[in-house]
């Protein structure tokens, strides 16, 4: 590593930084997904034949990757044995009518459960919890949402396996012992809970902040009190889609004999299609091919004027009382929900019509909310974007159904199926005993979080569909094709090179500290555009030899990097802020306002924590 870096650039250097250049250039432009971007990186590298062909592919058999699927299935199991409904009734005997002691306590819940699983699959947990509190007394989502975010990603840093940073902070450190030069002690991985000294620091700055500043900063925002009971005035009020359901017969001198669904739908001033009987057969959402005849009867939804001048222009026959369809509109049944596209979410760039919600699962889109503004005409061309917040209509078992492929958060608060509350005690004792282990060091990390989900497998908590549904393939995807390329960056001597040229523009002898601070500065920088797990593949092995360099703590300088790569609250790069920007209404001057005094919190904690400890 010293020769290549004595001898200026080599080719090998030139590749990987050209290589990584791409990666970066392509994740902030946002063209391209990013798990096709980071298999591209790689396979690069493999042609170019920088990092052999015999290790290209490391990375999916690497204990990073493993770790994450495990916590995946091990949060779902804890998901299903509804946990999480049980939590938002004792938060609401407990906050006894405060806002603030409501505020506390879920924070700091959250932030507990949070090192266990991956910060979105906690988000995804909480967002109905969320709901239910907002729901039930009053205090709108944005006053809950953004320090309920918060405090996940720091308590995420109680444990080596609460985000991707800290997950993949080992492997990297294994990597880097193949250049160390001689002399400087071997790197070695950390323990499941080392971090949980600066986890349990960073978690107590973040209540604090909320509890004495941070509060003040968060305003009032539109009410989201989302329920099945309260769906009429919200929705009216957010996306204007409001009335009553009628039910249309088609005659025979109707226009609308031999019209499809999908025609339907587009003609002008056509009230909202929810349900279609044809025959003896009647069900909500309508696939756009389906036919009607005479007899068809339509469920619509509308103002009462709108929908009988409808009648009127198309000779349908307007009953006001549900003969046909009282029982699939009965709020227990089914109803109008809110869902949030999350950054994992397959729909990511395909049309609703590519997506074939309505024929394939029994959900009709009424409307796309997008930054604020909302889309209900020519939805059905509209490519979905991360954080697009979906109106829909459905059976609540078709939604509940749908919602475990985890393409869609569902926000609302509706009854949902498949709970198996009669598991919790077993699910929590068999998640304590995978805890024990790995904190006991008897077993690898991998190894006691992957005993601890096949226990819940064999106990009937989770079943093995279910623990495939799981996972987030992308998410799995990305880092597994990304630790390649951080490793090719410190065997190419390309991290070394860097980091020399940085210490090239600091002042002659930096301080440790100070180094320490540019470090995670430029990876908080790397983290707003490039995401955590990008940031981190970049910047750990650069840490590591900027800290051989100074004669400093490489495994301090890798862990500050791990940290830093966490710490964006500015920006819905973040996965788990960009959650929460739909639901609660955020816009970005209210992410600069809070987030901004609390990235800086975060930095500070982080930068003294570990000089404490390392």
């Amino acid at each position: 590593m010293d020769a290549a870096s004595s001898h200026g650039l080599t080719t090998e250097m030139v590749v990987v930084l050209c290589v990584m250049a791409f990666t970066m250039l392509m994740f902030m432009l946002d063209r391209i997904r990013a798990d096709v971007v980071a298999l591209t990186a790689l396979i690069a590298l493999g042609l170019s034949h920088v990092t052999p062909v015999d290790r290209l592919f490391d990375g999916f058999a690497g204990n990073a990757v493993i770790s994450v699927m495990a916590t995946m299935v091990l949060g779902a199991g804890l998901d299903r044995t509804g946990l999480l409904n049980r939590l938002s009734g004792w938060l609401l005997r407990r906050s006894r009518g405060s806002e603030q002691r409501m505020l506390s306590l879920t924070c700091a819940i959250a932030g507990v459960i949070s090192p266990t699983m991956q910060n979105p699959a906690v988000m995804s947990l909480f967002l109905p919890v969320a709901s239910r509190l907002s729901s039930r007394t009053g205090i709108t989502p944005a006053r809950i949402l953004l320090p309920l975010v918060s405090a996940i990603i720091m308590g995420g840093s109680l444990t080596m396996v609460g985000n991707s940073p800290l997950i993949l902070l080992n492997d990297l450190l294994v990597s880097a012992n193949r250049n160390i030069p001689s002399g400087v002690a071997t790197l070695v991985p950390l323990k499941m809970f080392a971090p949980f000294p600066i986890g349990l620091a960073l978690l107590g700055a973040c209540l604090a902040y909320f509890r004495f500043f941070g509060a003040r900063l968060l305003r009032e925002g539109e009410d989201k009190n989302i329920t099945p009971g309260r769906t009429e005035s919200y929705f009216a009020e957010t996306y204007g889609i409001d009335g009553e359901v009628f039910e249309l017969t088609v005659g025979a001198d109707s226009p609308l004999v031999g019209m499809s669904v999908a025609e339907v739908e587009v003609q002008k001033g056509a009230p909202l299609l929810l349900a279609l009987r044809t025959g003896e057969e009647s069900r909500l959402a309508p696939p756009g091919k389906n036919m009607l005849w005479v007899g068809s009867v339509l469920g619509m939804m509308g103002p009462r004027e709108y929908v009988e001048a409808y009648a009127t222009a198309n000779k349908l026959k307007l009953s006001s009382r549900l003969r046909q369809f009282g029982d699939l509109f009965n709020p227990g049944l089914a109803g109008i929900s809110e869902a949030v596209v999350p950054p994992t979410s397959r729909f990511i760039g395909k049309k609703l019509a590519d997506i074939r919600l309505r024929s394939e699962k029994g959900i009709s889109v009424l409307a796309i909310n997008r930054d604020g503004h909302v889309h209900r005409d020519d939805i059905r061309d509209l490519p979905l974007r991360s954080g697009d917040m979906l109106v829909l209509h459905s059976i609540w078992t078709a939604l509940a159904q749908a919602a475990r492929e985890r393409d869609f958060v569902v926000v609302t608060d509706y009854p949902k199926e498949e709970q198996r509350p009669h598991k919790l005690r077993i699910a929590l004792v068999i998640f304590a005993i995978a805890l024990g282990l790995a904190l006991s060091g008897e077993l690898p990390t991998t190894l006691a979080l992957w005993a601890g989900a096949t226990g819940m497998l064999l106990a009937g908590v989770i079943n093995m569909d279910e623990a495939y549904s799981a996972i987030s393939w992308k998410t799995v995807f990305l880092m597994a094709c990304l630790i390649p390329i951080g490793a090719a960056m410190d065997n190419s001597g390309a991290a070394d090179w860097l980091a020399r040229g940085l210490l090239d523009l600091l002042p002659r002898h930096p301080s440790l500290f100070l180094l320490q601070l540019v470090v995670a500065l430029i990876t908080v920088g790397f983290t707003l555009v490039i995401s955590q797990v990008g940031a981190t593949v970049v910047m750990v092995p650069m840490a590591i030899n900027i800290a051989i360099a100074a004669s400093g703590n490489p495994t301090a300088f890798a862990m500050i990097v791990a940290l830093a790569a966490s710490n964006n609250f500015l920006s819905a790069s973040n996965p788990v802020i960009g959650m929460v920007v739909g639901p609660a209404g955020y816009k970005p001057i209210d992410l600069l306002r809070v987030g901004g005094p609390l990235t800086l919190v975060y930095l500070a904690v982080v930068l003294v924590m570990v000089n404490v400890m390392f």
